[in-house]
């Protein structure tokens, strides 16, 4: 009975120093909020990569406990591609899921084959962390049906929402900004108590439904001085509102004493758009590869990241999949065919690129929504767009120009033609869905709409893209 009585403690203690040597993981996910979205700046050396008018004081603290990336990069142009690539650790191009709202008809092109809901044999992140024996959660925007979260490694979760379920909270919990905080302090707590490690992705509405925004919060805006960048009251309102929500889960944190083993990353879930004319530093937004549609916030704090550190390697939101199961331990062998990479050396301060599968980074984007379909391709200091009505290609040096204003493919052809080839070659291997010609295309008939999606540099008459 004694030898009984020592093992039990024997394995009691076990299980304890294992639980204290996993960290807890936090993902917050902003939606449709852009790079220069905060009142903090995104790269040390560019002023306007941070908000003229927008104030989010806890994002600024946060960050300044923490890394900022300034070359961070949603999978996606618009949100549920990018969140089925943080659930697998695989690009869009490679899951076939590529657009969030319907495809539009009657353009030169018929938009590539795009599927809509997760399916049962995707293994998450949320599986994956689970096998090493952590608690898990999802609160907000799940946006990818398939049974909702509860189906895919899921604790606890608000079901298989989608963009409207926030849009009926309004003042006091504008789009259910403090009631996901209230739900995410209640399992904290409770997997505290328990000594339990854990996962918890924090999925916001907002920056949807910005007149939902606290009513005070819109009147002090309304009295502020407009941005010459920024000067929405609305989205200034719901910014805001979304960074106090921020700041009580942080204190939340700290008041349960899991600041020093707990990562907390912030990203949006891709580029916002907005802002005036060439006051900021990235053409476009949500809906095109340009690169205001997809470079993003990304902030990491947690055990031994240094305070006010910036890393400039380019990460996107496919490494998260590794880079949390690097930290967790977990022994269960990672799905097959993985495309993201750990990023963890980033955060001790290394300078060395995250290791892939590629070294290239592609956005696949064959609709229409921002721009007519297209895809772009990142490899050194170099990025390639190609527009698939025309055949057309840009090339970009982003080290000298970040706001992809001068096309180098005519003084630069071997550069562009490499990268088109590789470009090509990537799409074929994944086997990435591409749109096709139209034999029923009238140019009389063609939609007003042609490339004129939320935040795109195309022409005709813009309207609000689903998101």
């Amino acid at each position: 009975m004694k030898g009984m009585r020592t093992l039990l403690v024997a394995v009691g203690l076990l299980l304890s120093a294992r639980a204290e040597a996993q960290p807890n993981i936090i993902l917050l996910l902003a939606d449709d909020q852009d790079w220069t979205g905060l009142s903090t700046p995104m790269h040390p050396s560019i002023p306007n990569s941070k908000s003229d008018f927008y104030r989010t004081p806890n994002l600024e603290k946060f960050a300044a406990q923490g890394m900022r990336f300034s070359a961070a990069y949603a999978p996606a142009p618009v949100c549920s591609p990018t969140r089925i690539a943080l659930q697998t650790g695989m690009s869009p191009a490679k899951l076939r899921w590529t657009k969030a709202s319907p495809a539009e008809d009657g353009h030169k092109l018929i938009e590539a084959e795009n599927r809509k809901s997760i399916r049962p044999e995707e293994v998450t992140i949320a599986e994956l962390l689970k096998s090493a024996g952590y608690a898990t959660a999802h609160y907000g925007k799940w946006h990818l049906s398939g049974g909702g979260p509860a189906s895919h490694g899921y604790d606890e979760s608000d079901g298989d929402t989608g963009n409207r379920d926030a849009d009926k909270f309004v003042d006091p919990n504008p789009v259910d900004i403090f009631g996901m905080g209230a739900r995410a302090a209640a399992f904290m707590e409770k997997q505290a108590k328990a000594g339990n490690p854990f996962f918890l992705q924090m999925s916001y509405h907002a920056l949807h439904r910005p007149e939902n925004a606290l009513k005070g919060t819109r009147d002090f805006y309304a009295k502020q001085t407009p941005g010459r960048m920024h000067s929405a009251v609305d989205r200034a309102a719901i910014t805001t509102d979304l960074d106090t929500g921020v700041g009580r889960l942080l204190a939340d944190i700290e008041r349960l004493g899991l600041t020093g083993k707990t990562y907390v990353i912030y990203m949006s879930d891709n580029g916002g758009g907005g802002g005036r004319g060439g006051l900021r530093p990235l053409t476009a937004g949500k809906g095109g590869v340009w690169e205001g549609g997809i470079r993003v916030p990304l902030i990491v704090r947690g055990p031994g990241i240094a305070a006010n550190s910036w890393s400039h390697q380019r990460v996107v939101g496919y490494d998260f999949l590794p880079t949390f199961c690097g930290w967790a331990g977990v022994k269960t062998a990672l799905p097959r065919g993985l495309e993201g990479g750990d990023f963890s050396h980033l955060l001790t301060g290394s300078t060395e690129p995250v290791m892939r599968a590629r070294e290239e980074l592609v956005f696949h984007f064959p609709h229409y929504q921002g721009d007519t379909p297209h895809s772009a391709i990142l490899l050194g200091n170099f990025k390639l767009l190609k527009f698939y009505e025309t055949g057309e290609r840009q090339l970009f040096d982003l080290d000298k120009d970040l706001a992809e204003r001068t096309n180098l493919a005519a003084t630069e052809p071997e550069v562009a033609t490499k990268l088109e080839q590789r470009l090509a070659q990537y799409l074929k291997e994944v086997g990435a869905a591409m749109p096709k010609p139209n034999p029923s295309y009238d140019p009389a008939k063609e939609p007003q709409s042609k490339g004129g999606g939320k935040g795109g540099k195309g022409g005709g008459k813009k309207k609000e893209a689903a998101k």
